[in-house]
């Protein structure tokens, strides 16, 4: 397990007259997590809730004024080098241990080293050069045109840039929304990432949520009462490649049928695909739905920290030229355009993307979501096998199942829950011996957790189906 201490494990001693503090470099201590408790919600059940405690900052690193000697004694750098040492061995076990976020861990950018030393910022638009020289806008247009022909759309025809991260894609897909339509409707399903209902609030949109499937899909039956009464003003609609917690990917043909149906003429609407995670993905599985800019669809974004494997958050926002005349604006200080959400980006991320897609390219992407694809069958048919409830939707890689009892385990796993349901994503980096190791601590845990026959699995039909439940009533 990993250290329960909640200290930084340090000792001190007095050399020289002043105090010296000295790290243990093979430590690993727990990160301070915000205690989970358990309070009654409006139905009579138990509903979670993260309660803030004050406790959060006590193993935060302090800064602290160097002393007038340091720099002949070299004792700061030594601190420094201990500490850094010790984080390492953090980061080390952390990743071990990382199965519920859909990271791709498994990396090697050592030859991009030698350009840590620049201060690489790709100002304003990608396609217009700024004053500020140092840059990376050639490598950034050169990822732009791969995602390009990714989703099927002319170089003279797109606009994009490299993004911070999957929400600032979202964010900047529905306000090229708002842009084209100011008087539109959001509708996204309930199953939306969080970003998506940030967007609404942040530039005061009316947003209607809808309902989806068992599968966490968008329920197009329910979409189609909410945009009937609605029909007066446009859409603007977020569709899902790839949902959040249950990994599903929204029908977009028949979303846009469903439009069709409801009276939109195609200059009517307006559709952001939310890829997060999937809309890389999905392009190498066989018989998938293409997401393509030959459909009426108005903007694509996903993120580089997720399946591509970038080491610091980044993403790729794709919009149709048209469109983005709408938001932008010349800037005189950067000899520029503004048409991104953020002024100043990393410089940096385009590179590593520029760097990985070259090493990797269409059949090295097809080959590891083949792979993730099968260890995903593997996962959910070993939870099914040992009792377990689990479900694994059609295009994915994120296995749903019930949520274990023991807190201390989901953190020490890292596993993403909501309610009684946790889930795995299975990336490139989660190998048959993790999920080995994973379902052995599991199947031991729960030998304890229902050890008194009074307690039972939750069922789980309503979140996952009956005929994905091994709770008492359905297996």
């Amino acid at each position: 397990m990993v250290g329960s201490s909640a200290t930084m494990s340090l000792s001190g001693s007095l050399e020289n007259g002043k105090s010296v503090m000295s790290f243990d470099p093979t430590a690993v201590v727990a990160e301070p997590v915000p205690p989970v408790v358990e309070t009654n919600a409006d139905d009579g059940g138990n509903k979670r809730e993260i309660v803030l405690g004050r406790n959060v900052h006590t193993t935060c690193l302090e800064v602290t004024e160097p002393d007038a000697d340091d720099e002949s004694t070299g004792d700061k750098d030594a601190y420094m080098a201990s500490v850094l040492a010790r984080y390492r061995k953090t980061l080390l076990e952390r990743t071990k241990h990382h199965l519920g976020y859909p990271y791709n861990l498994d990396f090697d950018y050592g030859a991009l080293g030698q350009l840590q030393h620049f201060s690489i910022n790709n100002l304003g638009d990608p396609f217009i050069e700024s004053n500020y020289g140092v840059h990376s806008r050639q490598f950034e247009v050169g990822v732009l045109d791969w995602f390009a022909r990714l989703w099927e759309i002319e170089k003279n025809d797109y606009w994009g840039y490299i993004t911070n991260c999957g929400t600032e894609g979202n964010l900047h897909g529905i306000l090229v929304g708002r842009e084209v339509f100011p008087d539109g409707i959001l509708y996204a399903s309930k199953e939306s990432h969080y970003s998506v209902f940030k967007a609404a609030r942040m530039y005061r949109m009316e947003c209607i949520k809808v309902g989806t499937l068992i599968t966490g899909e968008i329920d197009c039956s329910d979409f189609k009462n909410k945009l009937l009464p609605n029909k007066d003003k446009p859409a603007i609609l977020n569709v899902n490649i790839g949902t959040t917690v249950k990994g599903a990917v929204d029908d977009l043909d028949l979303v846009i049928k469903t439009l069709e149906e409801c009276g939109y003429s195609h200059d009517r609407f307006y559709i952001h695909c939310d890829g997060a995670l999937f809309g890389l993905m999905m392009p190498f599985v066989k018989k998938a739905p293409k997401v393509s800019f030959k459909k009426p669809i108005g903007s694509v974004s996903v993120s580089g920290h997720k399946f591509v494997g970038c080491p610091m958050p980044c993403g790729v926002q794709l919009t149709r030229l048209q469109h983005i005349n709408a938001l932008s604006s010349n800037v005189e200080y950067l000899a520029s355009r503004d048409a991104t959400i953020m002024g100043s980006r990393n410089g940096h991320a385009p590179i590593f993307l520029w760097y990985t897609l070259n090493r990797k390219g269409y059949k090295g992407f097809q080959k590891e979501v083949q792979k993730c694809l099968r260890n995903a069958h593997y996962l959910k048919d070993r939870l099914r096998g040992a009792g377990i409830s689990a479900m694994l939707n059609e295009l994915s890689s994120t296995v749903v199942f019930e949520r274990p009892r023991d807190e201390e385990f989901v953190r020490r796993w890292q596993l993403a829950c909501e309610g009684n349901i946790a889930h795995i994503v299975v990336m490139p980096n989660v190998t048959i011996e993790k999920l080995d190791y994973f379902l052995n601590e599991l199947e031991q845990g729960r030998s304890i957790w229902y050890k008194d026959e009074n307690i039972l699995p939750p069922c789980l039909a309503a979140d996952i189906g009956s005929n994905n439940c091994s709770c008492a009533l359905h297996k």
